[in-house]
Order: structure tokens, then C-alpha cells, then sequence
């Protein structure tokens, strides 16, 4: 019934910017936590961003200074602001939300089916 789905990804130079977006449905209450998580070929799923019930954030190191994090209660909308993109961030962005964990991480409760970012040189 809960569904995130993620919207907003796209082709970009390096340098350029994209924000994503992830909707959320079936769900009205208070989410523990909501992230960002990227996958590119060959490599395996990496935290990129994480959000608290309070609103407090947590990025990775390649995602300092470039990506900010934000979610509009109300709209039940998570959303990841991403500038100065360099080809390295090319990847499946998926969302992902919990009920319970502060953080999310793998073991999330519920994923988004992804939105594709690529970025060119």
C-alpha cells in the first residue's frame, strides 16, 4: 500500500544541477527517517543523504557542499537538491523511508523504484 516514487533525474553536463523528488502515498503519519541511496554499474548502493524525524541530516563526504537534503511534511515529499554534478554522480537515485529507525539504510522498510541520473563531460 506505502509507495515511494522518485521523480526529477535526468541527462546533465558536469557542473549542472538536478533535484529530485520522491513522493510518498499511503502513509500520513510521521516517518522515523527518509534518505537518498545511488547505485551506479558496477558498484554497489551508497548512501548519499539521510533526513531525521526531527529534521536533523547526515550526508556523505562526496555529497558535502553540493547535495542538500529536504522533505515537506505536509506534502509527504522528500526531496534532494543536487548541484556542481560531476560525471562520477551518475547512478539509479533511489528513496527509501522507514517507521521505526532513525537512519535509513538497506534494510528500509520501503524503496522508490529508482530515477536516473546521468551526468556528462
Amino acid at each position: 500500500q506505502v509507495h515511494l516514487v522518485e521523480s526529477g533525474g535526468g541527462s546533465v553536463q558536469a557542473g549542472g544541477s538536478l533535484r529530485l523528488s520522491c513522493a510518498a502515498s499511503g502513509y500520513t503519519g510521521r516517518w522515523a527517517c527518509m534518505g537518498w541511496f545511488r547505485r551506479a554499474p558496477g558498484k554497489e548502493r551508497e548512501e548519499v543523504a539521510g533526513i531525521d524525524s526531527v529534521g536533523t541530516t547526515r550526508y556523505a563526504e562526496f555529497a558535502k557542499g553540493r547535495f542538500t537534503i529536504s522533505k515537506d511534511n505536509a506534502k509527504n515529499t522528500l526531496y534532494l537538491q543536487m548541484n556542481s554534478l560531476k560525471p562520477e554522480d551518475t547512478a539509479m537515485y533511489y528513496c527509501a523511508a522507514d517507521r521505526v529507525y532513525r537512519w535509513c539504510g538497506e534494510l528500509s522498510d520501503y524503496w522508490g523504484q529508482g530515477t536516473q541520473v546521468t551526468v556528462s563531460s
